[in-house]
């Protein structure tokens, strides 16, 4: 039987086919760090879900300008007494334990690291294993965690609750 003839490559076309797969690489590469670049802490769907006790959490700032430092997160009217509003992009959770006082605490817990997803009842709650903290100070209600939620920078003024 006869073996049918097969074409030899010209001589550059191993060095082309590595030209073109290291092109494919890089752009796949800069695509990849592009979307990761548009991944930050500082925007948000600006999505509501109320919570029960008057609680909400939201993603944005409620449809105000957000983000970073200085960023409005919400309007003092937005934030309930005996209740609060968690910003899971900015990982802020803004409380209002009575008319008129805001207090703002960081919104990942001490115990895992998992981000507080409800404000009710007088207490911030985790969803990984059920730690409590108190809307006034951010100090554990009730563990596993150990140690309060941390202070968290916020301005109130002209009615509005910016990051400080």
């Amino acid at each position: 039987m006869e073996r049918p003839a097969v074409a030899s490559a010209p001589a550059g076309r191993g060095a082309c086919r590595r030209a073109v797969v290291a092109a494919v690489g890089a752009a796949g590469l800069t695509a990849a760090l592009a979307a990761c670049g548009g991944m930050s802490d500082a925007g948000g769907s600006g999505a509501k879900n109320a919570e029960g006790g008057g609680a909400q959490d939201a993603g944005g700032g409620g449809g105000e300008a957000g983000g970073g430092a200085g960023g409005t997160l919400a309007k003092t009217s937005e934030i309930p007494p005996g209740g609060g509003k968690i910003f899971k992009a900015e990982k802020v959770v803004v409380t209002q334990p009575k008319e008129g006082e805001i207090k703002a605490f960081s919104a990942v817990c001490p115990h895992a690291g998992c981000v507080v997803n409800e404000v009710s009842g007088g207490t911030i709650n985790c969803p990984c294993h059920g730690s409590k903290f108190d809307i006034t100070d951010g100090s554990v209600k009730h563990g596993p965690a150990t140690k309060a939620l941390e202070p968290a920078k916020v301005n109130v003024k002209g009615g509005s609750v910016t990051l400080g």
